[in-house]
């Protein structure tokens, strides 16, 4: 045979695939082996170990398809046997140890093509990393004839299995619930619990189930848990102002409470008035009882609320600051303008004089306010950290 021949002459490998490695693990042979009579031995040893393992068949049949091309292609091919193995653990290990072999025997062979003979459905998984590798011509299974389905339908049962016990997203209903019920249902058994109550607490451990999945309540409480362990305190300034508006808010709330039910026990609608015009004729004394007994703490509730503001304002050196103090002394003067109307509401022969005098009184109060500020704010003006255009604003009021 000529060089020129020899160098046309396709190299063929035909491959065996142990992915679970039971050559490895019951004779202590090491992979890849190479050469017929060494797949031979191997496979006979195999066999004499276990004679139901399949793997052994595979080798057999790799070496059968091996002797029958060489006796039939012995002039226009070359071809060599291989066995190679994976790990007993299985998964990305085995196919990483199985490449890795594959690699080594493609160095020893530099096969232009692959027949690949496995045993059975598992092995074929290989079937990707090979093609990625070398061309694959040809697929062999060798699989005992009784266990073939048996075979394809273990592993899919196990797939589903695997991911029922490891993927959180369904271990918890299909092992997590479970595990409860049984859990309630012992517990019931061995307080002595009649059977009658097993069945309710069945009932309703698996309607809270439901209940929790139907409207998402494990979605809304996982978020919760996620912005808590996330939660950032705001800066120190703000979380003044948030405190304040929640005390603020709290007294507004106790003042209307307090001023509601001094009203529902007024004597003034007791009996409670048969029509609307009865109705209209005790109002006016309903609302100044409700202001009389309210208002106190309304307006201390603002205050704080605009204190707490105000010392935001103060921290971040904004020019608001001075404008809501003109607005809390506003506020504050305002009880005695409601306290005044309170009276006159619930006793209308009340001179107005006094509601005059706070009125005006309050008026300068809020004028001399607005003057005391716009000159602190000319005094301290390098103190605020404010635009030109802020600054304009302020002045013109």
């Amino acid at each position: 045979m000529s060089s020129s021949t020899k160098e046309k002459m396709e190299r063929v490998l035909i491959l065996c695939v142990d992915r679970d490695d039971d050559i490895g693990v019951k004779t202590k042979i090491k992979t890849p082996i190479l050469g017929r009579e060494e797949n031979l031995n191997a496979a006979v040893n195999l066999a004499l170990q276990d004679p139901e393992e399949p793997d052994s068949n595979a080798i057999f049949g790799a070496i059968r398809v091996f002797d029958s091309l060489t006796e039939t292609n012995k002039s226009t091919e070359n071809y060599q046997i291989a066995t190679i193995s994976g790990s007993d653990l299985g998964g990305v290990g085995a196919d990483r140890k199985l490449v890795s072999q594959l690699n080594q025997v493609l160095k020893e062979f530099p096969a232009s093509d692959v027949i690949l003979v496995t045993d059975g459905y598992a092995d074929e998984a290989i079937l990707p990393l090979v093609q990625s590798r070398v061309p694959v011509t040809s697929v062999r299974r060798i699989v005992m004839k009784h266990s073939q389905f048996i075979e394809e339908t273990a592993a899919v049962f196990s797939k589903y299995l695997r991911m029922l016990w490891q993927n959180p997203r369904y271990s918890r209903i299909a092992l997590g619930l479970p595990g409860i019920l049984l859990i309630i249902l012992g517990t019931l058994a061995v307080a002595g619990i009649q059977p009658t109550y097993l069945g309710i607490a069945f009932l309703i451990v698996v309607g809270v189930v439901f209940v929790v999945k139907g409207f998402g309540v494990d979605k809304v409480a996982r978020g919760f848990y996620k912005w808590v362990r996330e939660f950032s305190p705001p800066p120190l300034p703000t979380q003044i102002a948030n405190f304040a508006a929640i005390f603020g808010i709290l007294l507004i709330g106790i003042g209307c409470y307090q001023a509601g039910a001094a009203v529902a026990g007024s004597p003034t609608i007791q009996p409670l008035p048969a029509d609307i015009s009865q109705w209209l004729a005790v109002l006016p004394k309903l609302v100044g009882e409700f202001i009389f007994q309210s208002i106190a703490l309304i307006v201390f509730g603002i205050c704080v609320i605009l204190s707490g503001r105000a010392a935001r304002w103060f921290f971040e050196r904004d020019p608001r600051l001075l404008r809501t103090i003109v607005i809390i002394v506003t506020c504050a003067w305002s009880w005695q303008i409601f306290y005044q109307t309170s009276w006159i509401l619930m006793d209308p022969t009340l001179a107005y004089t006094d509601l005059i005098a706070v009125i005006v009184t309050g008026i300068l109060v809020t004028v001399g306010a607005v003057l005391i500020t716009f000159l602190l704010h000319r005094r301290f003006a390098d103190f605020f950290k404010e635009k030109e255009s802020e600054v304009e604003k302020f002045k013109e009021g």
